[in-house]
This record gives C-alpha cells, structure tokens and sequence, in this order.
C-alpha cells in the first residue's frame, strides 16, 4: 500500500510514528504543500493534523481521488476544521478537548473490530469527534468519557472510496488494536467480509492434547470453524465428537483431502509424521498450520516453503510462545532499548525426574530431545536476536534414564560471527533448576525465574490433596537489573504483558481472511529448523561444531 502523509513539519520522531501506524509510507509532505503533490498510484492520503492550505483546484482532486477509490484518513483534525474536510469526513472534531490521559476506546463486531478485545485502552489528549445530523457517516470506534460513548474514530463511503478520522494523532497509537483498526480502514477491511475458514484437525490425540487445544482456538476465533479431524484411532475420533459436535471424523488424510469445505489443516500428529503429511495436504491444496517443528531438516522445509509458494497456499507453524506473556515482556524490554544491544540469551527447561515414557521421548519419532522444547527456546533465541546463527555445538548425556532414546541433557551453543551467543540448556538430571531466562544486553540483563505453581484442596474421603503442572506451563517472574554511572545497579520487576490467548488462530484468521501479516512465517520457522537439525547432528558426532550456511 502506498501512501502520502501531510503533515505539518513533523519531527523525526513523528515521522517513526506515522510510519508505525500506517505500515508504510511512500513520503512525508511537509509544508508548503501547495500545490498538492500527485496522487497518482497512491492508495491513500493520510492528513496529519491540522490540514494545509491547498488551493480549490487541490481540494477538487482531494475529493476526486476519494471518490475513484482512494482513502482519506485525518488524524487529530483541528477544532477550526474547514467545511471541505467536515463534508467529506461526514464527522468534525467536538468543541472540548480532554487532557492527556487513558481512556478506553471500544469496537463493535463488523470486519474493521473482528478478533481484537472489544475495549483496550488508548493514552493521549483527545477532541471526541461528532457526526451531524444527516451524515452517512458511522462510528467505528468508541471512546468512554464520564460514562458516556463518543466517536474516536468514523467513517464514511464516498464514490468508491472512503474518508476515515481519528481523534488521536499519529504519535499516540502507533501500534495496537487502533492502530489495526485504522488499518483495516484504510485498507478497505470493512468490505472484505467473506465466510468462516474450514478447519480439520489431522491427529486430534489424547483427551487434553493439542488437537482438543486448537478445538477450542477455533471455536473460540471468529472467522474459523472447526469442521473436520483426521485421526486412525476409534476412541480418539469419538472424542473429538463428544468435544465438538457435528464435525466431519475421517480416519486417514487421504479421506479429508477430497473435503472441499476445508480450507485449513492443522497438523498435529508427532514430528516424525509432519514433513509427509503438510506435503499431501499442500499438495491438495489445503493451507496448512503444523504443529512444531514444522519437520525435521532444512531440506525438507525449504521443500515445504517451495511447495507452498508453488500452489500459493499458506504454510505457517504454531509457534504459540511467541505469544507467552513472559516473552511478550521480554520483547517489550528489547524493543524499548532497556537492554541496549543484545550480546548473550541463555534459556533453561528441565529438572531431575522420570521423562514421558511417549513420544516425546524417542529418537524415532521426536527427532530427539532438542525438538521438543528446543523447537521454543530455539526460536525465542532467534527472535530475540534477530538472524540465525553461524555455528552450533550441542553436547548430550545419556547417563540415567535409559529405557527411554532421547538424552538425558543437552546443552545447544549458538554463535554469531559479530561475537554474540546464545544458550539452550535442557535437563532432566538437573536437581536444581537454572533461570529460564538470562539475557544480557550493553546497558542491562534480564533474568526470568520459573514459578512452579501447585493447586491444593481437600477432598472428602481423600483429605490434602495437591496437584502440580509442569513448571514451564507458568509464566516466570522477570527482573531487569540496568547500571547507571556513578550510581550503581537498579533493579525493577517487569510486569507480564497482557494475555494473549490463542493469538496464533486469531493471526491465522486475519491473515486469510484480511490479508494481514502472517505472524510465524515458513522462512523465520525454517532457520529454527536448521538450528535444531545442525544441533542433533552435533551431539550425534560428540559436539563436533557445525557451521550453518548463511
């Protein structure tokens, strides 16, 4: 999408914040911007503030360009608004201003509010606009002041276009749920409705498994729905019946490729099985969602990627830690620049107990003891820091547990050429747990500790009762220790980001029915793949160091 900003000498700050919100920008106009700049291949005209003083002949392409199709967004339109702006918006800005502050702006459930939290909050000074009597415009998003609703943001049709305002300017929504919203408009999102995506699930497994997990994704996001699943077992497709009536159950994937109504399978078998299975359903024609790790080599995920391009299908994995609120947190600090520049990630799981006598725990079928929770860590790794890295060294033990295949313990070295490294380090020979996050910046280091949680009651008949999940299921505790000169350390408790659940099918759901970016791309997955494949190969070999092609 291309779009041209007047905006009236805008800092190089407020430049970053434009460009934010809109996504991308072909140029900032700073005044005089008379005469107005051309506007030919431009989807969009984004009016920053207080509009500049065009000329009639300017003001005459403003309004034909709308009305051939293109969008007007103003953004904080000034109380002396011209009569030109307020005819076109079909809004005009109300007579008080309210001070800097949190409001909380709601959206109602059309296309422009579809899978975003229907109140969020929004920080700045704000002029609630007004729609007068007559207007065809509508209000797409609401802001609450003393109990009452107020437009923050209208629209309006014109010709084949549309004209957008925002009470808010650029710098103070330049991410978040508005600044999707603003989005969505400008990209014409509201006439985009189309049906629910068809979901089958391919290996609903176990009672409590991911396939009863993404169940309840699906049912729980607007836009897909769960019609299908594919599992060989009897008792676990009469499962997935009782959980979710009145899907199709097919016992193998060559029954469900001929299902016209499913538009997305997520795989969710074992690793071993991913590679052949995402294969025939892309190859059907079907999008697929795989479950981590997407396969088991680089090769066969660069088949995967070419295949998926080939047959213009969507392929994308469901990474669904990226969505952790630990790590959101962790991200937030990084992207703030708390840290400074990241030089060293350490991450930790494990503990010293029996492992799962399943799949998990066998060569055969896992991969290895890397491809479990190494397929996370790994990839929070390579988000945190940007790139794949250059070499991998893994060095395994296998020295109490030996009715199972997998390593006892791993440790997974990563190294950069510009010197930075990173660490995953899993045990189940480890009596005391290490920090699930160490990560270390020039101006900070960041420390995220495991808070194992377990519930406990008492039962009649039974008495004290207590029940303990896995360690890693909750979020850890962080700590951000940052030096000041001639000061010392300061310590401060970072705060959980905000729940996120199931953010993979809701991504998934605005990226095909939207065209918003895809979250979890095939490509970021597949450097996982390369780490992941270069380390089992390392500890295979006695932790030999393998380079990894650049």
């Amino acid at each position: 999408m291309r779009l041209l900003i007047l905006s009236n000498g805008p800092t190089d700050a407020h430049r970053r914040a434009l460009a934010a919100l809109v996504g991308e920008s072909s140029s900032v106009v700073a005044e005089p911007a008379s005469p107005l700049p051309d506007l030919t291949g431009h989807d969009a005209l984004v009016v920053d503030g207080a509009p500049p003083a065009l000329a009639a002949d300017d003001l005459g392409r403003v309004e034909a360009f709308v009305e051939a199709g293109g969008t007007l967004i103003s953004l904080d339109p000034p109380v002396d608004l011209g009569s030109f702006w307020i005819d076109l918006l079909g809004a005009r800005p109300g007579a008080e201003r309210h001070p800097d502050g949190e409001y909380f702006a709601k959206v109602g459930d059309d296309v422009v509010g579809a899978r975003l939290d229907r109140e969020f909050p929004v920080v700045g000074a704000l002029r609630p606009l007004q729609i007068p009597t007559g207007s065809s415009a509508t209000t797409a998003v609401a802001v609450n002041i003393h109990f009452k609703d107020h437009a923050l943001v209208t629209q309006r049709r014109v010709g084949a276009g549309r004209a957008i305002a925002c009470a808010l300017g650029a710098a103070s929504v330049p991410g978040g749920p508005l600044a999707t919203v603003l989005r969505r408009a400008i990209a014409g999102a509201a006439d985009s409705a189309r049906a629910p995506l068809g979901i089958a699930i391919v290996g609903y497994g176990p009672f409590g498994g991911m396939g009863y997990y993404h169940g309840l994704g699906i049912a729980q996001t607007a836009g897909l729905e769960l019609l299908a699943v594919v599992d060989p077992s009897d008792e676990r497709r009469k499962a997935a019946e009782h959980d979710f009536a009145g899907l199709n159950a097919y016992t193998s994937v060559d029954e469900l490729v001929g299902d016209p109504d499913v538009d997305v399978a997520i795989v969710a078998t074992p690793p071993s099985a991913h590679f052949g299975l995402a294969r025939q359903l892309l190859s059907a024609g079907k999008h697929v969602a795989c479950e981590k790790p997407l396969c088991l080599t680089a090769a066969e995920a660069d088949e995967l990627i070419a295949l998926s391009v080939a047959n213009e299908r969507v392929l994308t994995v469901h990474q669904n830690r990226r969505w952790d609120p630990d790590f959101l947190a962790i991200r937030r600090a990084v992207d703030a620049g708390l840290l400074g520049d990241l030089f060293n990630v350490e991450t930790f799981v494990g503990g010293f107990e029996h492992p799962c006598r399943a799949w998990h725990s066998d060569v055969a079928v896992s991969g290895g003891a890397v491809y479990d929770w190494g397929s996370h860590h790994v990839d929070w790794i390579l988000q945190l820091l940007g790139s794949a890295p250059a070499r991998v060294t893994t060095h395994g033990h296998k020295r109490v547990w030996h009715d199972v295949t997998n390593l006892d313990q791993l440790r997974l070295h990563l190294a950069w050429d510009d010197g930075r490294e990173a660490e995953f380090f899993q045990s189940d020979i480890a009596g005391v747990r290490r920090p699930k996050f160490f990560v270390q910046g020039t101006a900070g280091t960041l420390v995220g500790q495991y808070r194992p949680v377990a519930f406990e009651r008492i039962e009649p008949g039974r008495g004290f009762v207590t029940e303990t999940p896995h360690h890693a299921e909750a979020p850890a505790e962080l700590t951000l220790a940052r030096y000041e000169s001639g000061y010392g350390l300061t310590e401060t408790s970072l705060p959980l980001a905000p729940e996120q659940r199931y953010g993979f099918h809701r991504n998934l759901a605005d990226h095909l029915l939207l065209g918003e970016p895809l979250a979890v791309t095939a490509a970021s997955v597949r450097s996982v793949v390369a780490v992941l494949e270069a380390s089992q190969r390392s500890s295979d070999e006695g932790g030999r160091v393998i380079e990894l092609e650049t």
